[in-house]
């Protein structure tokens, strides 16, 4: 076959006539947003305090996917598995506090498209790795602004290039992003373009302009007035954007996603905290009427706004009902570049790899049938399956089934009612999760927080709001002290304030009589990024050994992060230090356990 078609290619160029041109390779666009739960996407009609008339205007030109599922309820996960078109724990990155050696390895279907001759950009959100070294994951041009701080930027705000190192923001960082995003149109528009713009939003710090905030006048809770804020600039950013296509004829050569990374975090109670207060509390969007929150495999951790658009070649004002997933954003990326029809096509060359399915043919109606037979997860100890419309959600020792077509809210287990499903479901995900790195359907117990969340959301118990519980004295730091710095506590958390940067801060806590191996569990927020440690001393040690220490990441990020260590000794740990890299720290939870295995 192929010798035939490259004897037709030769014949028809001797004789002069015009070969066929190749469909041109579509432009692509993926908005990525951030702690945005599912309900707050005005097209839905469920939040009627919602203003985005230019999604809403996308949504009507394309597709709105109301089973659309992020790969993980927390952002490093999520991002690392959209960018690489695979299950991020194929590759060992399971949570925010992964290394990313195994993401650095990934071709990402940016670096695909580079390859294919696309102009690639990234703009606000990075999170997988420092800023500087984005573009070794396939972006030319990077814009990496997500707050009101110095950013890594290789172009300007106008998209012409410059060294890459930091840039002064010179404005509100979503408005920023969608500027340079639309500049770099300008730039591109006669060659295929690809734009990863990841507002940061509304995750917090909650920082709308009050421009923004003064959109939504009358009595509500401020810190959804603020969320409101920051999605209405991303909604301008989409008109922006959308305006950018239109004005140079491009409407119809773009493939545009809109998708959030997870659900919006409530912190159970919505706490109406004061927006310069609790930069890690509720973030003001809403998940309702799901069940449950960032965090969670539940489906208000997991579903998320979800838009595909191209007109032209998808037909618009469809609502899709099968269930889809980011994963499905490389996968069609690469369909999209390629002769579908040709053996040796782009697509069949490296299509196979990825976890994803092309959607094209689903969205276009040229195939009927659901994309998927399954989708699966794994987040530290939660797993779940989807298969069609049931569900199994596995937490700890935990196990619901649910059936979405009647119960989307998750408020009816069903495993008891039917455990042959439950048990072919189970079967189903453990063949999956044994296929990941590490294997099995959980990597340890439930942490206390996400006890508390399941009791809350899927058991119906009371859960006590943390203002409620109550509060150490002001030196009661359990005692733990601060060296090179001031420890205190403050409404249940540890306050770490460094007063000498020239020297390392660490704390600790002596006195201790815990019987090897010791589990830690750390649960931190910090400015800081780079390497902390966990050190001990055994009975009998004069001091710390450099080999009793055991070195974890830390990012700086808004987010609580949790760290589970284990102190890999058989004797008696008497002392230990927490180090951490320069900057200050917020403790919520630091829990030594004797004898965990």
């Amino acid at each position: 076959m192929k010798s035939f078609r490259l004897l037709f290619t030769l014949m028809v160029m001797a004789s002069g006539l015009p070969l066929l041109a190749q469909p041109a390779k579509p432009n692509l666009i993926v908005f990525y947003t951030d702690d945005h739960g599912w309900s707050d996407l005005g097209i839905l009609g469920i939040q009627k305090d919602l203003k985005t008339p230019h999604l809403d205007a996308l949504a009507r030109s394309g597709v709105v996917a109301r089973s659309g599922y992020s790969t993980a309820p927390q952002c490093v996960p999520s991002r690392a598995g959209l960018l690489a078109g695979r299950f991020q724990a194929r590759f060992g990155v399971e949570s925010n506090q992964s290394p990313l050696d195994g993401f650095n390895e990934q071709t990402t279907f940016a670096k695909r498209l580079q390859d294919a001759g696309y102009a690639t950009a990234q703009f606000g959100k990075w999170h997988l790795g420092p800023a500087h070294e984005i573009t070794r994951h396939g972006f030319t041009h990077v814009f990496s602004q997500n707050s009101q701080r110095p950013f890594a930027a290789n172009i300007t705000p106008d998209g012409q290039d410059r060294p890459m190192s930091d840039l002064p923001p010179a404005a509100y960082h979503i408005d920023a992003c969608s500027q340079a995003a639309a500049a770099v149109i300008d730039r591109h528009k006669d060659q295929p373009f690809f734009l990863y713009i990841a507002y940061r939003a509304p995750h917090t710090p909650l920082d709308a302009p009050q421009r923004y905030k003064d959109r939504f006048p009358g009595e509500m809770p401020e810190r959804r007035r603020a969320a409101l804020g920051m999605i209405a600039a991303m909604d301008d950013g989409v008109g922006l954007i959308t305006g950018t296509l239109k004005k140079h004829g491009l409407t119809e050569k773009t493939l545009i996603f809109f998708i959030g990374d997870n659900g919006a975090p409530l912190k159970i109670h919505k706490v109406d905290s004061p927006l310069d207060g609790d930069a890690g509390g509720w973030d003001g969007s809403l998940n309702t009427p799901l069940n449950g929150e960032k965090g969670m495999l539940s489906e208000g951790g997991m579903r998320v706004p979800f838009v595909i658009a191209w007109p032209g070649t998808i037909p618009g004002g469809q609502v899709y009902e099968h269930p889809v997933s980011a994963l499905d954003v490389a996968a069609t990326a690469v369909a999209s570049i390629g002769n579908r029809s040709s053996e040796d096509s782009i697509t069949n060359r490296i299509y196979g790899d990825l976890d994803g399915v092309n959607l094209l043919p689903y969205l276009t109606g040229e195939n009927k049938a659901p994309p998927h037979n399954a989708l699966y997860w794994r987040w530290m100890a939660q797993s779940a399956i989807r298969e069609g419309n049931w569900k199994l959600l596995r937490g700890g020792d935990r196990e619901y089934l649910y059936d979405l077509a009647n119960d989307r809210e998750e408020k009816h287990n069903l495993a008891a009612k039917h455990p042959e499903i439950a048990t072919r479901l189970r079967a189903k995900l453990k063949t999956w999760a044994d296929g990941l790195n590490p294997p099995g359907m959980a990597l340890g117990p439930m942490a206390a927080t996400w006890n508390d969340y399941f009791d809350h959301y899927l058991e119906g118990k009371t859960i006590t709001p943390q203002a409620e519980k109550p509060a150490p004295a002001a030196s009661a730091t359990d005692g733990w002290e601060a060296r090179n710095g001031k420890l205190t506590a403050k409404d249940g958390l540890f306050i770490l304030t460094p007063e000498n940067s020239a020297k390392p801060t660490f704390i600790t806590k002596a006195k201790l009589k815990l019987a090897g191996p010791v589990t830690a569990q750390i649960t931190l927020k910090t400015t800081a990024t780079g390497q902390a440690a966990l050190a001990w001393r055994l009975d009998g040690d004069k001091d710390f050994l450099p080999a009793n220490r055991l070195p974890f990441p830390l990012q700086s990020t808004p987010d609580w992060q949790t760290h589970r260590l284990q102190i890999p000794t058989t004797g008696r740990v008497i002392h230990v230090r927490v180090h951490l890299p320069a900057g200050g720290a917020e403790f919520q939870e630091i829990e030594l356990k004797a004898g965990t295995r």
